[in-house]
């Protein structure tokens, strides 16, 4: 199983909409895929679902995470890294058997200049950690309110490029 995750809990966010536009072309080339946007975490994660503790709400979200055998997480830039509640999520979620020796495929973005470079390469860190395997190729999408048309997908030539080649590694990896 495949496993989208939108790295933020901020509603409406461009991260949930490049998360989908991700889950709509790996279907077109053929992937099927979940997709966890971290909105859907419990309200009461810090309180229910740390330091071994696990409530009903949090369940199904560490079930599927179980499943999941490769990882497409899309990461927006919080103040110079990525939100803490994606690392929350990573803090929740069983050790070590939720991600040790899964794959994962990182994008960052931001409405910066950098795309989120430096938050990226702090989640991998974390992901080494983790024993999961990041694969080689990151994207990093800058100024993403002018990388995205009115349906909220990707429009300019080499973002499309470079997002495609991304995709079709993901799914050769």
């Amino acid at each position: 199983m495949v496993t989208i995750i939108s790295g933020t809990n901020r509603a409406h966010s461009n991260t949930l909409r490049i998360a989908k536009y991700y889950q709509k072309v790996l279907k077109l080339k053929g992937l099927e895929t979940q997709l966890l946007s971290l909105e859907e975490l419990p309200d009461t994660l810090i309180k229910t679902d740390l330091y071994g503790n696990r409530s009903e709400a949090f369940k199904p979200i560490q079930e599927l995470v179980a499943k999941t055998e490769k990882f497409l997480f899309v990461i927006p830039e919080y103040n110079g890294s990525f939100p803490g509640v994606l690392k929350t999520f990573i803090d929740a979620c069983n050790f070590p058997e939720s991600f040790y020796n899964k794959k994962a495929c990182l994008v960052g973005i931001s409405s910066g200049k950098y795309g989120n470079i430096r938050g990226v390469d702090h989640f991998a860190g974390i992901c080494s950690y983790l024993h999961l395997h990041v694969m080689p190729l990151r994207i990093h999408v800058s100024a993403i309110k002018q990388e995205m048309n009115e349906d909220f997908e990707f429009f300019k030539e080499d973002t499309l490029k470079f997002t495609s080649e991304q995709m079709d590694k993901f799914i050769a990896f």
